[in-house]
């Protein structure tokens, strides 16, 4: 059997999570993408694949063998692209993904210049605040905020947002300004707890530390719903400055405890793991942090 042919075919078929999904890829027909697999896993004398209703997902030897051949497409790819000069691998779809709020606020108005600059790449961004398999879901990089919770990944930090603590004056002039980390104790606040949020909090002023942890009767999982609470007056947040880039531009918002500082808020490239990035990937995670650099 072709060696190249059954690497390719299986890689596909892993990324993305099933027999068909892997034929569209490759403009083949779904019978020929299983006949490829089975003549792979006969020639190997191993199981690749398990196979459910719910889909497939590969062994721990299927996992090793996709790494391996994912790594050896890659340095073809590359190999490719040094011979044919700076311009090569800029084609084609780039699916990116990243949280909705960032994005809105600070990458989609500025896409047409990333797409001038490269007229022969096309975008596929699936905004989610939730952390996507990249494998299962196909995606070429991902923008990724606050602490990663799989240390494998691929990852490279590519910015840093302070985080703060916002409020509306309306909401301020109501309940009042705090003064101490300890007086947010009295307020409502608007929990955000995904994407590196959360209820407990460390404020620093030199060597004093004060930790807080945050009440409130509103907990909330994307940042689109902590800012339209907060824009409602309806709590304070501690939040990376990004999600509230305009409103404290215009004044709508504004900081509190300015003499407080909170760990910053990192923003992450991520790529599928065992997978080298891809030029046009490492092209687009390159105009965001540019976006995104004070």
């Amino acid at each position: 059997m072709d060696r190249w042919q059954a690497m390719e075919t299986l890689v596909h078929v892993v990324e993305a999570g099933s027999f068909s999904g892997a034929a569209r890829r490759l403009d083949v027909g779904q019978p020929s993408v299983s006949k490829v697999v089975a003549q792979l896993e006969a020639d190997l004398g191993v199981q690749l694949l398990l196979r459910s209703n719910r889909g497939l997902t590969p062994t721990e030897s299927g996992l090793a063998y996709y790494r391996g051949a994912r790594r050896a497409l890659d340095a073809a790819a590359e190999a490719d692209n040094s011979a044919r000069g700076a311009s090569a691998g800029m084609d084609g779809k780039l699916v990116v993904t990243a949280p909705v709020t960032l994005a809105r606020l600070h990458v989609m108005p500025h896409i047409q210049r990333f797409l001038d600059q490269h007229p022969q790449i096309s975008l596929d961004i699936v905004l989610d605040d939730r952390n996507i398999d990249l494998l299962e879901g196909g995606i070429d990089v991902a923008l990724r905020l606050g602490a990663l919770s799989d240390s494998a990944m691929t990852a490279r930090r590519i910015s840093r947002s302070p985080r703060a603590v916002l409020a509306t004056p309306a909401y301020l002039e109501r309940h009042g300004v705090p003064l101490h980390p300890s007086d947010l104790a009295r307020h409502q606040a608007v929990v955000y707890h995904r994407a590196g949020g959360g209820a407990t909090c460390l404020f620093q002023c030199g060597e004093m530390q004060e930790p807080v942890t945050l009440d409130g009767r509103l907990r909330v999982s994307a940042a689109e719903g902590v800012r339209a609470a907060v824009l409602a007056d309806m709590g304070i947040a501690i939040t990376s400055e990004w999600m509230f880039g305009p409103e404290l531009a215009s004044g709508q918002v504004q900081r509190v405890l300015p003499g407080w500082t909170l760990p910053a808020m990192d923003l992450w490239a991520v790529f599928p793991a065992g997978r080298k990035a891809s030029a046009k990937a490492r092209a687009f995670v390159a105009f965001v942090e540019e976006l995104l650099t004070p």
